[in-house]
């Protein structure tokens, strides 16, 4: 479902800033949200995301020189940042929003597809910036599937997804899993990808919400997964694993089932380690249990493990802070509410939310005025569709 409007300010933008219309190419790429599975793709578990019809839009087209040129309509004070393929091997902090592209551009190379040219590009995005839906996956989706266009480089999806990721760890420094990435570059309409984050393999879950919608609820409060405290949870969850790997057989903690991290748990001597590497386990067994009810038909038991997963990330993983619980919280108490919960990262960003039809505009408001009056400040709804993958528009 591409956004006519947004396609057409990218396009308009570019011949604006870079004074160029012919070989100028549209492409889009969806932010994602996950439905359940939180903090378990960097632990070798399952995760169960689906893509977006909101996400980022771009104009690109090829240069004759070794020039690289961004612009980004939702920051335009930024201007043009231009900048040579020569001098991109180390982050910049002049670079700001610029250097997840560039990280992508630097990963394709480090896989020997250099850029022989340069290229200009424009980007206009319609997802909340900071909210925790993968604006800066989006963008990592978008610029590697512009270089296979642009370049012919013979890389599929799932290797954009894989440099994406790559890019984020090694070039901008987010100790990201993989799903946010796969999640964009793999996306499928009315589908949500029930992904093992061990080996990749995966499976499309149709999602019928007969009668219900997803809403996603953003705090509006910033955050920044690099300055925050994910790397340390992942710290954390690595070490408990170097723990345990000495009393079982395991690779990632998603390998565990309840009953094998019951019966060792105590090799793990300190308690928030020990309620961290929990939660990793229990939140992976409760996303394998969470498709088995999607595809029974039980919505219901979905909405209850959401709860669940919440409770969890908010109780041992320790992710979610006032504002998410109140949002969390706040949904679980409104009638026609299935399922909610915090998505994402955490420390701020969003809560999503299955959610009858007929319920819709009494959980927005009610939701809304009881956030405001706890927060200080107003959280943002936005009813979703589940979208495609990337694509050239």
């Amino acid at each position: 479902m591409i956004d006519e409007k947004m396609k057409q300010v990218v396009l308009e933008t570019f011949e604006k800033e870079f004074g160029k219309k012919e070989g100028v190419n549209a492409y889009f790429a969806p932010g994602r949200v996950n439905l359940i599975g939180e903090h378990t793709d960097y632990n070798g578990g399952h995760v169960f995301p689906c893509a977006l019809t909101i996400g980022t839009y771009a104009a690109a087209a090829k240069r004759e020189d070794r020039t690289l040129q961004f612009y980004s309509v939702n920051q335009d004070r930024f201007g043009v940042y231009k900048v040579s393929l020569d001098d991109i091997d180390n982050i910049s902090d002049k670079a700001g929003w610029t250097n997840y592209p560039i990280g992508v551009i630097w990963a394709f190379a480090k896989r020997g597809m250099k850029l022989d040219k340069g290229f200009d590009m424009v980007i206009n995005g319609n997802i909340p910036n900071g909210s925790g839906l993968s604006s800066s996956a989006s963008l990592e989706v978008l610029t590697g599937f512009i270089l296979r266009d642009i370049y012919g480089f013979e890389v599929s999806n799932q290797d954009i997804a894989l440099i994406g990721q790559y890019s984020e760890n090694n070039y901008n420094g987010c100790n990201c899993g993989i799903m946010d990435q796969f999640a964009s570059a793999m996306g499928k309409e009315d589908n949500a990808i029930f992904l093992d984050t061990a080996d990749l393999s995966f499976e499309y879950a149709p999602i019928k919400l007969d009668g219900a919608k997803i809403v996603i609820a953003n705090t509006n409060k910033k955050h920044k997964l690099t300055d925050s405290q994910y790397n340390a949870r992942r710290s954390m969850c690595e070490e408990a694993l170097a723990i345990l790997q000495k009393v079982v057989d395991i690779k990632g903690l998603g390998d565990l089932s309840i009953e094998e991290f019951e019966q060792h748990k105590n090799v793990l001597t300190d308690p928030d380690m020990q309620k961290k590497a929990k939660h990793a386990v229990y939140e992976n067994q409760r996303t394998i249990e969470a498709v088995k009810a999607l595809k029974a038909g039980d919505l219901n038991h979905f909405g209850e493990l959401m709860r669940q997963s919440h409770e969890s990330l908010r109780d041992d993983y320790d992710v979610t802070g006032i504002e998410l619980d109140t949002l969390a919280e706040e949904a679980w108490k409104i009638p026609g509410v299935i399922g909610s919960r915090m998505t994402g990262g955490g420390f701020g960003g969003c809560t999503v939310s299955i959610v009858k039809d007929e319920a819709v505009e009494n959980f927005k408001k009610t939701v809304g005025e009881n956030y405001l009056k706890k927060i200080g400040y107003e959280a943002t709804f936005y009813t979703v569709e589940i979208g495609g993958g990337p694509e050239k528009i």
